[in-house]
């Protein structure tokens, strides 16, 4: 396959803008860009196919630039959905540089980043008007799916301009770093477009764009930040951990998508891992390798075996070495309650509200069902203080199978 080919077959493109581009793409040696968002302080994973292609051009001799919007996250673009909130100028600016690091710890340091609001502060509205709003017809920006979307609900002057300014990234960053690709996802193409336009008319010159399909469930339903099904690609926000185990519950008929979407194996591979996974897709192969790839690029191979061990710990109930840090990673999501002396068993399983009575505790603990830091508890005289405690801090009930709860010493 040639380059472009392997992007198709990856499902990795849907607009280009002309016919000439896979050949360029094929051929290397462009300088493209894509703009990230600052109103968040970290990409998430529905975004994380997009900007993996920045790695993929990269590799393929393309030249990478990555915009961090910091005017165009203050405006907010349509989204089909109804208005943007107005956006905190403060954290912006404080997410700039979040996001900016994270952009090298994923491409390296010797890639170059670049700030829209360093050619927008200077610019007045007159001349703005003057300079772009004169050269893009109304009718054609009405024309854009997105915009003809939010109409019906509602659409600020604000954010119809949008396009208008990310036109004029695309203009400023081919006129100072000889920028001649943009890419994003499909949902910008009005905007990707727009700066062709532009580009078109003020310099004669020809420039391209191509979009991508947004990474869906199988409903759908986008993986992003403004629908609540997403993690973030932050460590400090979203654990390899909790990658991992949301990795893990990737619907079967999704997983070979996202295995080429998500990362760089070969057609070659991919075949062979779907194989062998359709022969016991209850052991959720797919899923595990796709868990590999993805966290051992964006945090490191250690956290990525991390998450199996803590994954494997809590599988066999083995948690009695865990650390406090693995304790934390582990059952983040779960509300500690404190325990403030050294308590018998059955009184703290009710202090903890893990069973209702010290008669259910009993029950519960006769049958079995407790288990204290992933040993069961055999019998109602057992004392618990900061001596059996992990680290002198937490300990972990675990009561049935699944159900866990922490408690932590003051």
């Amino acid at each position: 396959m040639t380059f472009f080919e392997e992007l198709q077959w990856r499902g990795l493109i849907k607009d280009i803008s002309s016919d000439e581009l896979a050949e360029k793409l094929n051929n290397g040696k462009l300088t493209f860009y894509i703009g990230a968002d600052p109103t968040a302080e970290s990409l998430h994973i529905g975004q994380f196919p997009t900007f993996l292609m920045v790695e993929r051009l990269k590799r393929a001799g393309h030249k990478p630039i990555i915009l961090v919007g910091g005017a165009t996250g203050r405006v907010g673009d349509p989204r089909g959905t109804g208005e943007r909130e107005k956006a905190d100028v403060a954290v912006i600016e404080k997410n700039f540089g979040k996001i900016k690091d994270q952009m090298k710890r994923l491409f390296g340091n010797d890639i170059t980043i670049v700030n829209n609001f360093d050619w927008f502060k200077e610019m007045n509205l007159i001349d703005f008007l003057r300079d772009v709003g004169k050269y893009v017809n109304v009718s054609y920006m009405l024309s854009k799916d997105l915009v003809k979307r939010q109409l019906d609900i509602g659409i600020s002057y604000a954010e119809f301009s949008y396009m208008l300014i990310q036109g004029y990234d695309f203009k400023v960053l081919h006129d100072e770093y000889g920028v001649n690709l943009q890419f994003g996802g499909s949902d910008q193409w009005g905007n990707l477009t727009t700066g062709i336009e532009l580009i078109r008319k003020l310099n004669n010159e020809e420039v391209y764009a191509f979009s991508m399909p947004l990474t869906t469930d199988s409903n759908g339903n986008k993986l992003g930040k403004s629908y609540g099904n997403a993690l973030w690609l932050d460590k400090e926000k979203t654990s390899s951990y909790e990658l991992y185990q949301y990795m893990l519950n990737f619907e079967d008929v999704m997983i070979e998508d996202y295995l080429k979407k998500f990362t760089f194996l070969s057609k070659e591979e991919i075949e062979d891992i779907m194989s062998e996974h359709n022969k016991k897709p209850e052991e959720r192969l797919a899923q595990k390798r796709l868990a590999k790839e993805v966290i051992s690029f964006i945090h490191d191979e250690e956290s990525y075996e991390e998450a199996v061990r803590i994954s494997q710990s809590l599988f066999s109930g083995d948690i009695k070495n865990f650390t406090s840090k693995e304790i934390e990673v582990a059952f983040a999501g779960i509300d500690a309650f404190k325990i403030e002396k050294e308590m018998n068993i059955v009184d703290l399983l009710v202090e903890g509200k893990i069973c209702s009575s010290k008669r259910e505790a009993r029950e519960f603990i006769g049958n079995g069902s407790i288990y204290l830091n992933g040993e069961k508890v055999v019998n109602t005289e057992v004392l618990v203080n900061k001596e059996v405690a992990i680290d002198e801090k937490y300990i972990v009930i675990r009561r049935g199978k699944k159900k866990y709860y922490i408690g932590t010493f003051e």
